[in-house]
């Protein structure tokens, strides 16, 4: 194939027709998220894998640890779905806390599950979008363990936090026995061999083991704190 070829058969006009309309859909998903999170209440998300089921320990721990952040005030925010998600939405459930879920749509996997508020499901097309409303409404990221979904997430959280771009906010990894491997090579490859990230960034997140280091960790992280906003 020929890639001048092909934009002389079509041009680049043509290809790209629909891109303006479509910043109106991008555009009401912002609108809509806005307006309604911003009533929301200080909240923490809690991420993690779509394919975690019920009998396994982490969703078990994910239970329990949305359950007691919902004790200290929080809501929780998940992304919606089965896994970890659904797991987050039921502990705010079972202690009586807002349950949010920012669903999205996708071709398989994901279903917005039944432990959200009724009054507190949004639905994104855009990844981008639904990451926006992640960030400008959680006082802190809770990062069970998942997928690339779930690693970009948090790097997204730590770059926006190293970078200025967003104030800091506790960002929590559950679960050494996952994490260590990846924070383990950030430290001998990225930091000493090759520099690339500072001492420093690795304080812009912490990791965890017990339920009660994740609510211990965010509760102390606020409790000089006069007031809690939206991050940006």
């Amino acid at each position: 194939m020929n890639v001048t070829q092909v934009y002389k058969e079509k041009s680049w006009t043509e290809l790209n027709a629909n891109s303006s309309w479509r910043l109106f859909k991008i555009m009401s998903e912002f609108v809509e998220g806005f307006e309604a999170l911003n009533k929301i209440g200080p909240c923490v998300s809690i991420f993690g894998s779509a394919r975690m089921k019920p009998e396994h320990e982490y969703y078990k721990a994910t239970v329990e640890i949305a359950k007691e952040l919902t004790k200290k005030g929080f809501g929780v925010i998940s992304g919606g779905g089965p896994g970890i998600m659904e797991a987050a939405n039921k502990g705010a459930k079972q202690g009586k806390g807002r349950s949010v879920g920012l669903n999205i749509t996708l071709p398989h996997e994901q279903y917005p599950n039944k432990y959200i508020d009724r009054d507190k499901l949004l639905n994104f097309d855009y990844f981008f979008v639904r990451k926006v409303m992640f960030v400008k409404y959680s006082q802190g990221f809770v990062v069970m363990p998942g997928g690339l979904g779930t690693m970009d997430e948090f790097f997204e959280a730590i770059t926006l936090i190293q970078t200025g771009k967003i104030i800091k906010f506790p960002v929590v990894l559950y679960s050494s026995d996952y994490w260590k491997g990846l924070i383990d090579w950030m430290k001998t490859v990225m930091h000493k061999k090759h520099a690339n990230v500072s001492e420093e960034d690795f304080d812009l997140f912490t990791m965890v083991d017990t339920v009660r280091g994740v609510v211990d960790y965010i509760e102390e992280f606020y409790c000089n704190k006069s007031k809690i906003a939206p991050n940006f």
